[in-house]
This record gives C-alpha cells, structure tokens and sequence, in this order.
C-alpha cells in the first residue's frame, strides 16, 4: 500500500471515529436534557474551546507523547515483574486481591462498559483470572495502594496480539491520571517485554472518554459493529480500535 492510500485510510478512518463519537455526545446532551436548539450552541462553544485550545504542534494535542515517552518507565520486570512510571505501578494480580475487585464491580459506572461482563462472584472471578492460559492481569497500585485492573484477554501467542481491558476501581482516585499511565505501561509490557505486535480494545459508542484516551495513544479505529450490545433495554454499537507496536514506538520513542 502507498502513501497515499495509507493518508486516504486514516482520514476514512478519523471521519468514522469522529461521527461515532458526535452520534455518542448529542444522545449523551438529549440524555441530559439538552434540547435539540441549545444544541447548535453546545457546537459553538466547542469552537470557541478549539480556538482557545489551539497549539502550532499538533502532536502535542493529539497524542500523551508529550507526557511521558519510553525512557520515562522504570522497568523491574526481571528483578520483581513491576513496572513503575510516575507513582503508578503494575504487578501481577494476586489472589488476595479478588475479593476488593469483587466489590469493585458492584459499582453503577462499569455498567456500560465491557468490564461489567467479567464474573462477579469471587470463587468464579478468581478461576476467570488465574486458570485461563489466554488471560493475564494486573494490578494497578497508585503510590502504594491498589486502585485498578488492567489485562490481557484472547492472548494469541500464534499471531502476536490480544486485547487489552482495564479500570479503576478505588474511589478517590479520579483525576489524577493514573488510567493513562496504567496502559501505557501496559503496552510497554505488550510490545517491549512480550514482543507482540498489535492491542486492540472494544468499547461501547457511548464511552466517549475511553475512545480519546485510547486515540491518544496512537489507537485507530479498525470497525463499528452495529447494534452489537443489549443492555436496559436498548441496543448499542461496539467499537473495536487497534494499535501496532511501529506505531506505538514512532509516537513514544522521543
């Protein structure tokens, strides 16, 4: 494939992302009960943010290359099987840990998210965690305490990849940025420490959030599959976006 074959794919690409996600922000603003003429305002003070917000480099906005980069990760990995950037580290999850995990899950705001699907009784939990060769979790541990979960499901050691599921679960926590950090020691793991080739990850249209964080780290959208998902009572389409280890390291390198 050329030049520009590869330019006109990733614009078809962007274009799809982007309708996904306005589709998933006027249903959010009628969710709220924004009415459909205050909605052409909404827009308009997205421009003036725009405007406000704009930057002469344009990786800057677009990827967290500008936050941290590969020579910014502690790697244990060989001593104690840790990885540390910036007081948040990940290490392998423990048994002892499933019960608080099992808590976690109870909570309303994983409900539409595909964490929700994961078992939540701690015997069935424990066994989905450690007994299934394709499936690998961490614990996310902020500054010292355990805060999160992040994994590797449908491990594919024959064609190099797997997707990747994750969240944060201890109250508290928000704000501080620790979800991004967590996954780019993540496919630090994936790609550095396993050699892989390729995450990708499934989210529901409405998580908005999740799908720019995960295009920041160089996330491209790979497919929509329509009306994929039943949940309350109504149907939902499933994103699937992808990331190849070139890709992450162009972005990452420095």
């Amino acid at each position: 494939m050329n030049d520009n074959s590869n330019k006109h794919l990733y614009k078809y690409q962007q274009d799809q992302l982007l309708k996904l996600v306005a589709k998933s922000f006027y249903k959010e603003l009628v969710k709220y009960g924004v009415e459909s003429s205050d909605i052409v305002t909404v827009s308009l003070h997205l421009l003036d943010h725009l405007t406000d917000q704009s930057s002469s480099d344009d990786r800057v906005g677009r990827y967290f290359s500008s936050e941290f980069l590969l020579q910014d990760i502690a790697d244990n990995w060989k001593e104690k099987e840790q990885l540390s950037i910036h007081k948040v580290s990940l290490k392998l999850l423990l048994p002892n840990q499933i019960s608080l995990i099992c808590r976690w899950l109870k909570k309303s705001e994983i409900q539409m998210t595909f964490i929700d699907f994961l078992p939540k009784n701690e015997i069935e939990l424990s066994q989905y965690m450690f007994e299934d060769p394709e499936r690998t979790y961490f614990g996310i541990h902020y500054d010292g305490t355990f805060v999160g979960i992040i994994g590797a499901e449908n491990i594919d050691k024959t064609h190099h990849k797997l997707e990747m599921k994750k969240f944060i679960g201890a109250d508290d926590f928000s704000g501080k940025g620790i979800g991004k950090r967590a996954t780019f020691l993540f496919l630090y793991y994936v790609f550095m420490i396993l050699g892989f080739n390729k995450v990708f990850i499934h989210s529901m249209d409405t998580n908005i959030r999740n799908i720019n964080l995960n295009s920041k780290f160089g996330f491209e959208l790979e497919g929509i599959f329509f009306q994929e998902i039943y949940r309350n009572g109504e149907l939902f389409d499933v994103v699937r976006m992808g990331l190849l280890k070139n890709n992450w390291m162009e972005i990452f390198s420095g």
